[in-house]
């Protein structure tokens, strides 16, 4: 009699576990899974903020797994991979949509805004969305948020001051690879050079290019002011990214699910917004304790020539009729 009680209070103990891993198995299998590459490092503040403000909004229902530094796809892959169903997400720059959706090099064009604020009207209006319409239906991509990573400026080695394209004449700027990166750096006058991300430092310490173009707290994070000697504050690019997931992934979700996705997307935009416009407050003092020289330039000179080379280019053949004039007027 004992024995069978042993033995039948030893068939309910396995039968409770295998309840529980089968539960935890449906549980796990509930999750959603998001795999996303990013080609800053995981040290990066954007890293950091990502999985705080995205990956920490989405809770348990999801499970995210970014991979940075480029390690999984390379800078400008990351469309393609979406679009194979290789990859869930990215933070994808305009550039990479221009050879699918033509109209999209708008988004590229060096001083299209004002500013911060001239920046974020447009965006947070209804001016573009014709044209994030046509990037979806065209490339098969949700656009989740358009989160702001910095001003972009100019710099450089050596010690001729810059005050116009003209003066960028010989200068080797490094440029991200891609037809739209390196007409900008044209645009500004130099000799624009690809390199990837991650080899800027090197490139700039062998002398391979003279300078860069990112962000002032890109230039901090990345350490390239330890290889330069001056910024010249062009401001030729108020730079966001396309927070985009492959139409697969989301087509993939519940309504509930996709709420969610679009909530902690916004919530990652303003946490970068915020991060990006505070560190740029502090940024002139750092980098002049550094030893560097920083001052402004002829901005409607700068502005006038890339506007002018965008206007006689195949570039605005493509742009939507009346989409500069709208983003102008806003």
């Amino acid at each position: 009699m004992r024995n069978r009680t042993m033995k039948s209070t030893l068939r309910g103990a396995v039968a409770a576990m295998a309840l529980l891993v089968t539960s935890g198995a449906v549980n796990a299998a509930d999750k959603v899974e998001i795999i996303y590459s990013d080609t800053v490092q995981e040290t990066d503040r954007r890293s950091g903020i990502l999985k705080e403000h995205f990956a920490g909004c989405l809770g348990d229902g999801f499970e995210f797994k970014p991979y940075f530094g480029a390690t999984l796809f390379k800078q400008g892959t990351e469309l393609t991979a979406m679009q194979r169903g290789n990859l869930d997400m990215a933070n994808l720059a305009s550039y990479d949509f221009e050879n699918q959706v033509p109209s999209a090099s708008i988004l590229g064009t060096g001083y299209l805004f004002r500013g911060y604020e001239h920046m974020r009207k447009v965006f947070d209006g209804d001016v573009m969305d014709g044209l994030f319409s046509e990037i979806q239906e065209k490339t098969g991509v949700k656009v989740l948020a358009n989160p702001y990573i910095g001003t972009r400026h100019v710099n450089i080695k050596g010690d001729k001051k810059i005050m116009t394209p003209a003066d960028m004449a010989g200068i080797k700027l490094r440029m991200p690879g891609g037809e739209g990166w390196q007409f900008l750096g044209k645009a500004l006058g130099a000799n624009p050079t690809p390199v990837a991300f991650t080899e800027v430092y090197t490139a700039l310490q062998t002398g391979t290019v003279d300078g860069q173009d990112n962000p002032l707290p890109t230039n901090k994070q990345m350490k390239f002011y330890e290889v330069t000697n001056q910024i010249i504050l062009t401001s030729h690019r108020v730079a966001t990214n396309i927070f985009a997931m492959s139409g697969k992934k989301w087509n993939s979700l519940n309504d509930a699910q996709k709420a969610k996705v679009k909530e902690c997307s916004m919530q990652f935009q303003a946490a970068m917004d915020k991060s990006t416009l505070g560190l740029e407050k502090e940024m002139a003092d750092f980098f002049e304790k550094e030893g560097l020289k920083l001052y402004k330039p002829d901005i409607d000179a700068f502005r006038n020539h890339a506007l002018d080379m965008y206007k006689n280019s195949d570039y605005s053949k493509n742009w939507p009729a009346g989409l500069l004039e709208k983003i102008n007027k806003t």
